[in-house]
């Protein structure tokens, strides 16, 4: 089994791909402290923090405050993903109307 530190890990290498397979620049972040300065994910998608968790007890609201609370400046989102799915995207709703641009 899995700790939850590999995991966590293991679900910020794949973000990270995942990114770089959609031609953006990305690798994992330092992880010593929750700031702007140390991303889950360090990355070229300009004005967005993003928060990676890879569990299966996943708090959408705990995961959300956590981005606000270390996004600085950028909009914060989180990448999810339990074990044999696929990642989703959580954005809070003002933020995704701000992109779709109505």
């Amino acid at each position: 089994m899995i700790n939850s530190k590999n995991k966590g890990k293991r679900g910020e290498l794949e973000v990270a791909a995942f990114l770089r397979k959609h031609g953006f620049e990305a690798r994992r972040g330092q992880q010593f402290s929750g700031s702007p300065d140390s991303p889950d994910v360090v990355h070229s998608v300009d004005g967005f923090h993003i928060e990676v968790k890879f569990t299966e007890a996943f708090n959408a609201y705990k995961a959300m405050e956590q981005a606000e609370n270390d996004c600085g400046e950028d909009t914060p989102i989180v990448f999810y993903r339990k074990k044999r799915k696929r990642w989703m995207v959580l954005i809070d709703a003002e933020a995704f109307m701000g992109l779709v641009g109505k």
